[in-house]
């Protein structure tokens, strides 16, 4: 196999697995009952004049199953991160004790497990068709290494190796679902 051909392989094989990386960063924002300091990733306070994740201004902890401790390096921002949880409408109130906030993750109910379920599945779904995009568009780049002088049953071995990676990611994102499907429905 030539280098072209390897180069096809490559790239695909890194656009895939960069799919699988955000979906499992994608999954790890549903919360699944159990309290998790990815919950918070995403929420943004105001901190002089510039957004910022709460992560970058405080320390968060989850020091059991059910609570998230958010302790800010500034006792004067407590209110402003209080704001900012709120106004992201996770499912959740914080609770200010002095210089900290206490968040208690409430249970989950069956039917919204069974939406955390829908939503991951969507994200999934999306994993898989931005692995199938990059195998259509290496797929595009090998039928060209016909012009450039590469023997056909090099290009079809090429095809058929990358239809394999293809279906390896692809199986992959259904194991991650299964997952996190599990960690959802567990009560």
């Amino acid at each position: 196999m030539n280098d072209l051909s390897k180069a096809c392989l490559d790239e695909a094989k890194n656009s895939m697995h960069s799919a699988i990386n955000f979906l499992e960063k994608e999954l790890a924002k549903i919360r699944a009952g159990k309290a998790n300091p990815g919950m918070l990733e995403g929420v943004k306070i105001d901190y002089y004049g510039t957004p910022t994740d709460i992560s970058q201004v405080a320390n968060i902890n989850t020091p059991d199953a059910r609570s998230i401790v958010i302790q800010p390096w500034e006792k004067s921002i407590v209110s402003t991160i209080n704001k900012a949880i709120l106004d992201a409408n996770l499912g959740f109130t914080p609770r200010i004790e002095g210089d900290l906030l206490r968040i208690i993750v409430p249970p989950l109910t069956e039917e919204r497990r069974r939406e955390l379920t829908k939503a991951a599945k969507s994200e999934v779904e999306n994993s898989k068709v931005n692995i199938r995009n990059a195998r259509r568009n290496v797929m595009d780049k090998v039928k060209k290494l016909k012009d450039k002088s590469v023997p056909e049953d090099e290009v079809k071995q090429v095809e058929k190796e990358l239809q394999d990676i293809t279906d390896k990611y692809i199986a992959e994102c259904d194991k991650i679902f299964s997952t996190k499907e599990k960690e959802i429905m567990t009560v």
